[in-house]
């Protein structure tokens, strides 16, 4: 395993992290605590240190999932964790996917800390993180404030927005770079590119100090280059909710991928080395559901980095979109720019 450290703080994070999206919401199938706490602990043992909970994962269970797992050993694990869904009074309403209704309110973030402290049975979260963010929440002066008060008194660390629950948001993300927020969780990888490109592109062109978590590494899946035609997903698995064709031109698009795989790295690992090649990266989230992925995902800082002409092949194949063709994709968030964003970006140039 291999580390970095976040900017403008002390807190030292593994290139890979633990999601635990997968052991609390039964997304990617169900299991018990003990089964989760069992990973937690080997993942521990394997290097990993980051963990990544919210507090309506599970209503809260993957807070309390990392406290039966680490409270003995905080000083040895990153909590990063998130707010922003008013999931105590409208978790009955989740159906799927959906989302449930958020709430920004100085009051609720209040009693969100306090509840996610209590059940991480912990005095400070490491890096905490407005859930879903929406524009309004990247622009509200007010919250950040509330934010770097409770880093000032020490009940948190640092703090971010995660982006999603889709891919998109492009325009949070650049205004988040713009207005210099500390991290931003994003999905980016190599067959998703957009708007992860240009998120980073404008942390640079800023000069931010921001730096990126990433989730959704290899793209539901298909970047591990294990799926087939044949290959059918559960029911209650997320994935069986894409599009047929969605399984079929990625496949295609994983085969023109196959130069990264050698003895020393999967397909899965080498994803994983493409978005480590982005400085401003500071840890990469897979989805880990056994111990056979947990084992695989831990060991891909150690295997080689892509090479110079790797990332350049890789760059050739995303400009035919890997020779699949032109592809229909529905993006959220806010994918134009509103009027006085594009202002203060046309003065910045």
């Amino acid at each position: 395993m291999k580390y970095r450290t976040l900017p403008n703080t002390e807190i030292t994070v593994s290139e890979v992290g633990f999601g635990l999206w997968t052991t609390s919401t039964g997304w990617w199938g169900e299991k018990t605590d003990d089964d989760a706490v069992a990973m937690l602990h080997e993942a521990l043992d394997l290097g990993i240190t980051t963990f990544d909970a919210a507090d309506t994962y599970g209503d809260g269970r993957s807070e309390v999932q990392l406290a039966k797992a680490f409270a003995h050993r905080r000083g040895d694990v990153v909590y990063a964790t998130k707010f922003g869904y008013d999931w105590e009074h409208h978790s009955g309403e989740r159906r799927g996917q959906n989302e449930i209704e958020q709430d920004w309110s100085a009051k609720h973030v209040r009693h969100a800390l306090e509840g996610s402290l209590r059940r991480l049975q912990t005095d400070y979260i490491d890096v905490w993180q407005m859930h879903n963010a929406r524009m309004e929440q990247v622009q509200d002066g007010e919250l950040q404030a509330l934010l770097e008060q409770f880093r000032v008194e020490g009940k948190i660390r640092t703090w971010g927005i995660a982006l999603g629950p889709a891919i998109g948001w492009l325009w949070e993300g650049i205004e988040g770079a713009r207005r210099n927020i500390p991290m931003v969780q994003m999905i980016w990888n190599m067959l998703e590119q957009f708007p992860g490109n240009e998120m980073a592109a404008a942390a640079n062109q800023y000069n931010a100090d921001t730096t990126y978590f990433i989730r959704v590494p290899h793209s539901s899946g298909m970047l591990e280059g294990k799926y087939t035609k044949e290959t059918v997903f559960p029911p209650t698995d997320h994935r069986s909710h894409r599009p047929r064709q969605w399984l079929l031109n990625g496949i295609k698009k994983i085969e023109t991928l196959r130069f990264l795989e050698r003895e020393d790295r999967t397909l899965g690992q080498a994803a994983i080395q493409w978005l480590l090649a982005e400085p401003r990266v500071m840890t990469v989230l897979p989805n880990i559901y056994d111990r056979e992925q947990l084992h695989e995902f831990a060991a891909a800082p150690d295997t080689p980095r892509l090479t110079a002409d790797e990332l350049a092949r890789v760059k050739e194949l995303t400009a035919t979109n890997f020779g699949v063709g032109p592809e229909e994709h529905r993006y959220k968030g806010t994918m134009q720019a509103p009027p006085e964003i594009e202002a203060a970006v046309a003065a910045h140039a």
